[in-house]
């Protein structure tokens, strides 16, 4: 602690300071062990990928194309269709044995947003094989 004792008013008043020097070190100290104990957040996807050296189907699957336009309109095999009717053919899909693969196609102007919630349509539906197709267009 210091104190001021020359005071000019020649009163003799004592003026005391706290010292925050040690408070900010310990402050520092109990920040970095927060920083480092606490866990990481990651934000991961589940995938299933495919184990290695598997035989080709005996039966080729289904291949059914299902685009993303830039403006949000979803085409089901070149046809649009709307969201209840997507989700009527997606369930259809994912009870069908086996399973149609469907190739995904978003334009590449096409919002996250619309491509994620048609993945998280076919997700929640059970649809087991979607991948990306037509990626070369975002190599350009």
């Amino acid at each position: 602690m210091a104190m001021n004792v020359g005071n000019e008013s020649g009163e003799g008043e004592v003026m005391v300071e706290m010292n925050t020097t040690p408070l900010i070190d310990v402050m520092l100290v109990l920040l970095t062990l927060l920083i480092i104990t606490l866990p990481i957040q990651t934000h991961a996807v589940k995938l299933d990928m495919p184990r290695p050296n598997q035989p080709p189907p005996k039966i080729l699957p289904v291949v059914v194309t299902l685009e993303v336009d830039f403006d949000g309109t979803i085409l089901w095999n070149g046809t649009v269709v709307d969201r209840k009717t997507l989700d009527d053919y997606l369930q259809s899909a994912a009870s069908d044995d086996p399973q149609p693969e469907i190739h995904l196609q978003p334009n590449r102007l096409a919002k996250y947003d619309a491509v994620a919630k048609v993945l998280a349509d076919a997700q929640r539906l059970g649809v087991d094989h979607i991948g990306f197709a037509g990626i070369e267009q975002y190599s350009q």
